[in-house]
């Protein structure tokens, strides 16, 4: 499925997406979003081709042409002045709805439910849904593709909504699935997990080969486009819903493109980071696009809505900072609310003077945060998708608090990656763990590695059955493991008072803390390993008389710290990374950033001192080193949108590298500032100082020759 010839995808940088409605075929004004385009400096942009309405003159029966098309061509004309200007082009293809009039003719191209019933748009009357799993993804979809590829010169068709949202009991995908397993659909709220994850592997394979039948018959009529899918981001999928595997679909495609366009609900402006990192861990070098909308995101679509500058430039930020190249979506090709423009403009044109610092070659992090796809596979006993979402969060605010630049990587990579390369992996309640998985980061530790890791971290395998004990529980130094208690009401920590003072900084001067909110009890089996954290059990929070401690006897342990071959490990057994991200606690914060630093040994490749919350990353370049340091210090970080941006500074930045050493530093520029730093060189290290942080600063470190 691997398609060759990546050069087109990895040459644009900032791309641009005109997601037209129907009736702009009649009323778009090309000669203005062309000259938008070549004002802000897009090279890459993706156009409203086909699908539910077809913006060109389709030859493709019940592919329905805008009722507003006439003689005109308005993709043609749009790809036609792009390509004038050296843009790569994409086509957009959305399949995931149909007219009334192919309804009718074509009703087995639609999603029944279990009785059987069509099942209508949720938005628009008259539109139907489309069943993807049949006929009309694989057949009609495929012929539009074909078209499209065929008459216009554009290097790939980015095909979106092209999954469906739960479970389809249409005629054909229940034959397909019985051919297939000899078994009946899944129904809503069965309780058979085997089916469940049976259906689900089904229907990926089902998806995989709708990828590889379009890009065949793509590349048949054009050999120089690809399929481009949308990849989406959702490790905690809607039920009946497979989480495409993220490095099967990289390893199939030229480029990914992260759908995350807004911050959701009470998401932190990190997410977009998040988003970066995980595409990352998946892309083997190819590039990674990040979708965003000029408007708000969230429970409510406001789609003709505009975002505050102050927002757009923190997000984008965000997913700049960590490797991916930016990709604005509009709806519409009227422009009620323009104050979008101006403000993806100055972005643009900022991050094509930066360019050449933005063509990472490689990450500094030192550090990897481990991330679950498997979470939608399986119904894991008293835990939710969204609880393990929650530890994930949580280990991700503590590391961003501390300044520690990280990479990510999904759980199903431990066994083919190169582990070598970071000095701690951080296992934030994974609890589904391949044996392989648990071998290879046995090894990891034997060979110096360190590890850090909470709660029910390998309690199951990677299917989601429950061993006696932990996969990791020779590592981790504890042996038999008892049922997860909780919530643990009004529970604390005590700390010892001596043994472990790196794993204890910045709380010395207290004798215990708050605990989680559930825990799994286990028993030590090493004895030279310490346990700084020990269960103070629940008492009675009402009435005030009877809130005192029953049992003064040091509990189990909540925190092991342990050498192992030439590593470390630190193993927490409660859910102190998902409360944090509840109550967020600078307490849980520290102990968790202490554990890192512990497993760690050596530096961190950056250090960041000075006040405010500061995400950083740092990465390689062919002949220079970046810092990037984003500020997310609003009150709006974790909820909201921001409205205006509050500087911090100065910043004292440390970057230790080999190459400092061996090149040496011949300049050093801050690029949002437009200007030289201080600087002072010491061996391997470069230390920096930064005046002030708007919102995304970066240091950009010119190597020797």
């Amino acid at each position: 499925m691997r398609q060759n010839g990546v050069g087109w995808a990895d040459k644009p940088m900032r791309w641009s997406q005109l997601t037209l409605s129907e009736r702009d075929a009649a009323t778009i004004d090309v000669d203005f979003w062309l000259d938008y385009f070549q004002t802000i400096r897009s090279d890459g942009v993706c156009l409203s081709a086909g699908g539910y309405v077809a913006y060109y003159p389709t030859d493709v029966p019940y592919h329905h042409r805008s009722r507003w098309l006439g003689e005109r061509d308005p993709f043609g004309e749009l790809v036609e002045g792009c390509r004038r200007q050296g843009m790569a082009v994409l086509a957009r293809t959305d399949p995931h709805a149909v007219h009334e009039d192919a309804f009718r003719a074509h009703p087995e191209w639609v999603q029944r439910g279990p009785d059987g019933q069509a099942r209508p748009h949720w938005s628009m009357a008259g539109a139907w849904l489309t069943c993807m799993l049949g006929a009309y993804n694989f057949e009609v979809m495929t012929v539009i593709h074909r078209e499209i590829a065929s008459r216009y010169d554009v290097q790939g068709i980015f095909t979106n909504r092209w999954r469906n949202i739960g479970v389809c009991y249409c005629d054909d995908c229940r034959a397909r699935f019985f051919g297939e397993t000899g078994l009946g659909l899944p129904e809503p709220g069965g309780k058979d997990d085997d089916l469940r994850r049976l259906y689900l592997g089904w229907q990926q394979e089902r998806y995989f080969d709708l990828v590889r039948i379009w890009g065949d018959a793509i590349g048949a009529v054009n050999p120089r486009a690809r399929i481009v899918p949308n990849a989406g981001l959702s490790r905690c999928p809607p039920e009946g819903t497979v989480d495409l595997d993220l490095s099967r679909l990289a390893g199939g495609v030229d480029i990914l493109f992260a759908d995350h366009q807004g911050r959701q609900g009470e998401q932190a402006p990190w997410h977009s980071g998040l988003c970066a990192k995980t595409f990352a861990s998946v892309s083997a070098g190819r590039p990674v696009g990040a979708i965003f909308s000029v408007g708000l995101e969230g429970k409510h679509r406001w789609k003709d809505s505009v975002q505050s500058v102050a927002e757009l430039r923190i997000w984008v930020a965000e997913s700049v900072a960590h490797g991916m190249r930016p990709w604005w979506t509009k709806f519409g090709a009227t422009v009620p609310d323009g104050r979008w423009l101006g403000a993806v403009k100055d972005l643009y044109q900022q991050y094509a003077e930066w360019e050449g610092y933005l063509r990472n070659t490689g990450s500094l992090a030192t550090v990897a945060l481990v991330y679950t796809q498997r979470a939608g596979m399986a119904r894991l006993p008293g835990q939710s998708c969204g609880d393990l979402e929650d530890h994930l969060a949580g280990m991700y605010q503590a590391l961003v608090e501390a300044r520690i630049p990280f990479d990510m990587l999904g759980d199903s990579q431990l066994p083919s990656c190169d582990l070598a390369r970071f000095d701690a992996v951080i296992l934030p309640n994974i609890a589904m763990l391949s044996d392989a998985e648990c071998r290879v980061l046995e090894e990891f530790v034997e060979g110096g590695g360190g590890l850090v890791a909470t709660h029910t971290t390998s309690l199951f395998d990677e299917r989601g059955g429950r061993r006696e004990g932990l996969g990791l529980g020779a590592l981790f130094g504890v042996g038999k493991v008892g049922p997860v208690e909780g919530p643990m009401q009004n529970s604390y920590l005590s700390l010892a008072q001596e043994g472990a003072p790196e794993a204890l900084a910045g709380i010395e001067s207290t004798t215990r803390v708050i605990n989680g909110v559930s825990r799994l009890p286990v028993e030590m089996t090493v004895a030279a390993d310490l346990a700084p954290l020990r269960l103070v059990a629940s008492y009675p929070d009402l009435p005030m008389e009877e809130v005192y401690v029953r049992d003064t006897e040091p509990g189990p342990p909540q925190l092991i710290l342990g050498d192992r071959g030439a590593g470390r490990v630190a193993y927490f057994p409660f859910d102190i990374d998902r409360t944090f991200w509840e109550v967020l606690h600078p307490d849980h914060g520290r102990l968790l950033s202490n554990a890192v630093r512990w497993a760690s040994r050596r530096p961190f490749p950056v250090e960041v001192s000075g006040r405010g919350l500061i995400d950083v990353s740092a990465w390689s370049q062919a002949g220079s080193l970046t810092v990037h340091l984003v500020n997310l210090t609003n009150p709006m970080t974790m909820r909201g949108y921001y409205r205006e941006l509050l500087p911090v500074g100065p910043l004292r930045v440390v970057l230790r590298s080999p190459s400092i050493g061996v090149k040496g530093a011949r300049s050093v520029r801050l690029l949002r500032a437009c200007r030289s730093a201080d600087f002072q060189v010491e061996g391997s290290m470069v230390e920096i100082e930064v005046p002030e942080v708007a919102d995304h600063e970066v240091v950009a470190v010119d190597l020797g020759d």
